[in-house]
C-alpha cells in the first residue's frame, strides 16, 4: 500500500548554516511562503537561541504560515527550549525540535557519562513536551552511536513525549543499506516505536545523502529531512528536489507519496540560488542548467523520436516549460506576464512593470530573451532600501593599461564619483567602490556563469565576502560581466551593512556553542 512520507525543510536553518548563506529577514520570510504554497509539511524555520534577528524570523514565519508546521530547533537544555517555543507557538502547527549529540565522541564535549546523558534526555524531551504536543527528538551522530545506547535513549525520548525520532547521519558516514537497516533495528527493538514517527536527516559528506535517506524510508522511516539544492554544512544535505522526484519517478519500486507540487521545484531552486548566493552546479540532478539538456548526437537522436529514450522526467514536471517561447524586444506586457505565469511567477501590477522595464532594457541588447534570463530578471536582489547603489560604470580596458573604472555611486541618497585603475577591468571597478566606500571586508569568492547560451548572454556574477567573521553574499545578472560583477560586489556590501547594523548581542547563528548557554 501507499504511503506518504512527510517532506521536513531546513533550508531556513541547517541550510543558511553554509558559510556565506546567510539570508535576510525578508528573504527567510519568502523563502518559507515559497516552502509552504510548494506543500512542504514542516518548516525548519530557524534556531530561536542562535540570534535575536533568527528569533524574529522564526516568530514571523510561525504567525504567517497556512498549512505547514513550524519548527524551531533547541539543544538540550531548558533555556533553548523555552526560547524556541516562544518562537513557534502561534503557529497553527508549532513544533518544538531538541537534540544532542549521543555518540562517544559527542559525549565527551559537555563530558557527560551514559547515564547522565540519558537523564538530561528524559528531562529536557519531557519540558519540552509540556510546552508543545509535537516534540521532534533528535540523538545527533546516531550513526556512529552504539547500537544499544541508541535503543536505550530512542526509548527514553519515546516515554518522555517526543513524536517525532529523527536519526542523523550528521557526518554523512552511512551507506544506503546501513540506513534502512539502523531505521528497521529501531522500529523492531525500541518500546513504542510503532506510536512514533521516524524520520531521517542524512549529510552528504560522501555523496550518498539521497540514496541513505530513501533507504530509510525503505526501513521504515516516514519522514525526509531535507533543503532546497541540498544547501547545508559542508558538502550539504539530502535535497529536497532528488528524494521528492526519486519518489514520483520510481513509484514502481517505492510506492510512497508526499504532498510536493513538483511544478513549483524550478522556481524555488533558482531563488534559494539566488538569495543565498550559492549557485547550482550546471549538472546538478532535477534543478541543474543541464539536467534537461541533450548534446550528443545520439541523444538528440533519441529525444527527436521519443524523449523517454533518454529523459526519466518531463521538464514540466518540475516547472520548465520544456519548450522555449522566445520573447524580444516587441513583446509586450501581455506576453511577458504570460510567460511569467508559466514560468510559476504570479506578479502584482507594480512588479510586473519593474520586471517589464528591465525586460525591454535587456531585450534591446539581446537578440532572444530565454526562460532562464527572464528568472534573472524577476530574481535581481537590487533593493530601493539599499545604501549602495550604482548609479553608472565607465570602465576602459585592453592590451595597453593600465585598465581603469570611473563610476558613480549613490551612498545614503548622495551621488559620488570616482576614478580608479586595478589589475583588470573587474579589480579596476572593485578599487572604485573600494575608495569611495570604506571598508575592511575581504573578496573570498569571486564567480561568474553564463544564463543563457551565446556572447549576448547574460552574466550571473556570485561574490562572497567577509568582514569582522560576518559572511555575504552578493549575486547579479546582467549582459555586461563587469556591470554584474559591480552590482553583485555593491549587493554583497549592503548584505555586511544590514549584518553589521543589525547585530544584537549573543550569539549569532554559527557561533552557537554545543555546550549549555
Amino acid at each position: 500500500m501507499t504511503d506518504k512520507v512527510l517532506i521536513f525543510d531546513t533550508t531556513l536553518r541547517d541550510g543558511e548554516q553554509s558559510p556565506g548563506a546567510t539570508m535576510t529577514h525578508d528573504e527567510k520570510l519568502e523563502i518559507a511562503e515559497l516552502l509552504d504554497e510548494m506543500g512542504v509539511d514542516i518548516i525548519e524555520a530557524g534556531f530561536p537561541i542562535a540570534s535575536e534577528g533568527d528569533f524574529k524570523a522564526v516568530s514571523e514565519i510561525a504567525d504567517r504560515a497556512k498549512s505547514a508546521t513550524i519548527c524551531g530547533l533547541a539543544r538540550a537544555n531548558y533555556k533553548d527550549i523555552d526560547r524556541c517555543w516562544e518562537a513557534v507557538k502561534h503557529a497553527k502547527s508549532p513544533r518544538i525540535h531538541t537534540f544532542i549529540g549521543t555518540s562517544p565522541l559527542h559525549r565527551a564535549i559537555p563530558n557527560l557519562n551514559q547515564d547522565e546523558m540519558a537523564e538530561r534526555i528524559h528531562d529536557t524531551v519531557t519540558h519540552a513536551r509540556n510546552l508543545c504536543d509535537n516534540v521532534q527528538w533528535s540523538p545527533m551522530d546516531a550513526t556512529r552511536t552504539e547500537e544499544d545506547y541508541l535503543c536505550r535513549v530512542v526509548e527514553i525520548a519515546i516515554k518522555a513525549g517526543a513524536t517525532t525520532i529523527n536519526i542523523p547521519d550528521t557526518v554523512g558516514y552511512t551507506a544506503p543499506v546501513e540506513s534502512a537497516d539502523l531505521i528497521r533495528m529501531l522500529i523492531e527493538k525500541v518500546p513504542g516505536a510503532d506510536e512514533v514517527v521516524f524520520a531521517t536527516h542524512c549529510h552528504n559528506d560522501l555523496g550518498m545523502a539521497t540514496a541513505n535517506s530513501l533507504a530509510a524510508v525503505e526501513g521504515g522511516a516516514r519522514q525526509i529531512e531535507c533543503t532546497i539544492n541540498g544547501l547545508g554544512e559542508r558538502a550539504g544535505n539530502t535535497a529536497l528536489e532528488e528524494v521528492v522526484m526519486a519518489l514520483k519517478v520510481r513509484g514502481d519500486i517505492m510506492p510512497y507519496t508526499t504532498g510536493i507540487d513538483t511544478r513549483k521545484i524550478m522556481n524555488i531552486s533558482r531563488r534559494v540560488a539566488t538569495v543565498s548566493g550559492f549557485p547550482v552546479q550546471f549538472n546538478k540532478a532535477i534543478v541543474g542548467k543541464n539536467a534537461f539538456a541533450h548534446e550528443s548526437g545520439i541523444h538528440q537522436d533519441g529525444m527527436l523520436k521519443n524523449r523517454e529514450t533518454f529523459e526519466v522526467m518531463k521538464p514540466e514536471d518540475v516547472g520548465l516549460t520544456g519548450t522555449s517561447l522566445p520573447l524580444g524586444k516587441h513583446s509586450g506586457r501581455a506576453a511577458l506576464r504570460a510567460k511569467l505565469s508559466e514560468l510559476g511567477f504570479d506578479l502584482a501590477d507594480n512588479q510586473l512593470n519593474d520586471v517589464f522595464v528591465r525586460f525591454k532594457d535587456l531585450a534591446d541588447r539581446k537578440k532572444e530573451v530565454f526562460d532562464d534570463d527572464l528568472m534573472a530578471l524577476v530574481y535581481q536582489n537590487d533593493s530601493g532600501d539599499d545604501r549602495l547603489k550604482l548609479k553608472s560604470l565607465k570602465v576602459v580596458c585592453g592590451t595597453d593599461g593600465p585598465q581603469t573604472a570611473d563610476m558613480v555611486m549613490e551612498i545614503d541618497g548622495a551621488d559620488v564619483e570616482t576614478s580608479a585603475t586595478g589589475d583588470g577591468p573587474v579589480d579596476a571597478t572593485f578599487n572604485a567602490v573600494k575608495a569611495l566606500f570604506q571598508h575592511a571586508a575581504r573578496l573570498q569568492l569571486y564567480q561568474v556563469s553564463a544564463v543563457t547560451e551565446g556572447t549576448d548572454a547574460q552574466a550571473t556574477v556570485s561574490v562572497r565576502m567577509e568582514e569582522d567573521g560576518r559572511i555575504a553574499t552578493g549575486q547579479s545578472a546582467d549582459t555586461d560581466t563587469v556591470v554584474a560583477s559591480a552590482k553583485a560586489y555593491i549587493n554583497a556590501l549592503n548584505r555586511l551593512i544590514v549584518r553589521r547594523e543589525q547585530s544584537a548581542p549573543g550569539y549569532d547563528v554559527k557561533g552557537v556553542s554545543y555546550k549549555d548557554s
